[in-house]
């Protein structure tokens, strides 16, 4: 034996015991919540499997709807209920305000320069307010209707013009949302007609977004087990940081041609260029916007702002072919309303209570993020009686929240008259206020986007509802449609919904929307 393997086999037996005195100091110590017992290092990473909110959900159903786990040297919460998830999002949110270290925000975000990893304080009050006032808000929300209407529009006619030829239903979605987003922060689109088409710099942004989303989904061994994060054994790392560059490149070219006078649209203002000109002024107590600040802000709002929504909409035509009556339920809401001779537009959408519980059961059933993002206890405090120690991560499994039999009757079909007069929660609603159903989270790191998402959702389901009938590719029967989830950071579907659009109202009505 050499010394080189005596020294590795000492130290790994030295790593192992310290986890073992670790472990059991803590336990002894403290009165953790109840949890699968780990194994020596890696700790619960094995009990997570291929779909880690399948497989806690699954945890939760022996150890209750508050777990602990210990991944790797990592201290982790579960909470699987909605009375243990508004424990930790209302009643201690301001101790679980910041987010956990991780790879994805220091090789891609910038270094926790963003406005999703950011540490709660100041520059993060900064960056939300600007998001709050610029972008999200009624007024600008507002503003830009236009443009998503614009947006929808082109993506039905689209689908109007492949005719007979089965269409990728979600890549379109990507390729409308898309747009939409980049028309308001950048002034112009960024993808062709949804076609398949479009300039060298659109294909290589879309290719970086889905790579971004991959690699975000990814269990990095190194966030857990820190002696790891250097071997870098998966080369997650190496796959970031060769991201980020491209992603700077990119960002650094926008920005540039914005300062030039190249890019942007006419008409409107688009953030970008507000972004800019608030650069070089202090706005509120987070002091002045700094490059990196803008091009990691924009980072985020690429995304999650466009594969969320245009997945949750894929979800929502997926179900509404397994369900006819329900389809046909929706379209005779839409010929009432909105009638027969225009697209349905956003200030229809209050005036639409069928389409809205469509939305929200898909919300419910089909969470874009079903694990919500990380959250870390700043301090120690006690939860339902136990013992969550500082530093420890919080995980809130929304998916399995919105499936618990507990709180829902017959929680696995998909039914929209439950959130209508008569049903089981008329009242409910998915912007936080609500544990039953959080899709965007709750508390003060709940999305910033979310009336937008909720906007851009809202029209395109209905649009699509309005505009076609539809029959899946191939002969499939709607009963035979695969229905299962591929784990990601968003909830994609496994089989990617392949589908015949078929126009239901008059040739002229696409031409004008």
């Amino acid at each position: 034996m050499t010394i080189l393997t005596l020294i590795v086999y000492a130290g790994v037996t030295g790593v192992v015991l310290l986890y073992i005195l670790l472990n059991l100091r803590t336990r002894k110590s403290n009165r953790l919540p109840p949890g699968p017992t780990p194994w020596p290092i890696v700790g619960n990473l094995p009990h997570l499997g291929a779909m880690p909110h399948h497989s806690l959900a699954a945890l939760a159903t022996r150890y209750g709807p508050l777990m602990h786990l210990r991944l790797g040297f990592v201290d982790v919460v579960v909470a699987a209920s909605a009375s243990v998830a508004a424990q930790f999002l209302k009643a201690h949110d301001a101790n679980f305000a910041s987010r956990p270290p991780n790879s994805g925000a220091q090789h891609i975000a910038y270094n926790y320069q963003d406005l999703v990893f950011a540490p709660y304080g100041p520059r993060w009050r900064m960056l939300r307010k600007i998001c709050s006032v610029h972008l999200f808000s009624a007024k600008s929300l507002d503003d830009f209707r236009y443009v998503r209407q614009e947006e929808v529009a082109i993506l039905t006619r689209a689908l109007v013009g492949d005719g007979k030829s089965a269409v990728k239903l979600g890549q379109l979605l990507n390729v409308c949302t898309t747009n939409a987003l980049a028309r308001v922060m950048l002034g112009r689109r960024v993808f062709g007609d949804g076609s398949g088409g479009g300039d060298a710099k659109a294909d290589e942004f879309k290719d970086m977004v889905v790579e971004m989303m991959v690699l975000a989904g990814e269990f990095n061994l190194g966030d857990f087990i820190p002696v790891l994060d250097w071997f870098d054994l998966q080369g997650i790392t190496k796959k970031m940081k060769n991201l980020h560059a491209r992603f700077d490149s990119f960002l650094n070219t926008i920005l540039e041609e914005h300062r030039t006078g190249s890019g942007g649209a006419s008409g409107h203002v688009d953030l970008l260029s507000t972004l800019i000109s608030l650069k070089d002024d202090a706005d509120g107590e987070g002091g002045k916007l700094t490059d990196i600040e803008i091009k990691a802000l924009l980072l985020n709002l690429f995304a999650a702002g466009t594969d969320t929504s245009s997945s949750t909409v894929e979800w929502a035509i997926a179900e509404l072919i397994r369900h006819p009556q329900l389809l046909k339920q929706a379209q005779k809401e839409m010929d009432t309303v909105v009638g027969p001779d225009r697209l349905i537009t956003e200030s229809d959408l209050t005036q639409l209570p069928f389409l809205q519980a469509i939305v929200k059961e898909t919300f419910r059933l089909h969470p874009s993020t079903p694990l919500s993002l990380p959250r870390i206890a700043s301090e120690s405090c006690e939860i339902n009686g136990y013992t969550i120690p500082k530093g420890s991560t919080l995980l809130v499994n929304v998916w399995a929240i919105a499936r618990d039999p507990k709180m829902w009757t017959d929680p696995l079909e998909f039914r929209p008259t439950r959130f209508l007069p008569g049903g089981e929660k008329p009242n409910v609603d998915v912007k936080g206020n609500d544990f039953e159903v959080i899709p965007f989270g709750a508390g003060r790191r709940i999305c910033a986007g979310m009336s937008l998402g909720l906007r851009m959702v809202q029209l395109l389901t209905g649009t699509l509802v309005q505009a076609f009938d539809w029959e899946l590719a191939n002969g499939l029967q709607p009963e035979k449609l695969n229905m299962e989830e591929a784990y990601g950071l968003t909830l994609q579907r496994n089989v990617p919904l392949m589908v015949h659009p078929r126009p239901r109202l008059a040739a002229h009505v696409y031409k004008s929307g």
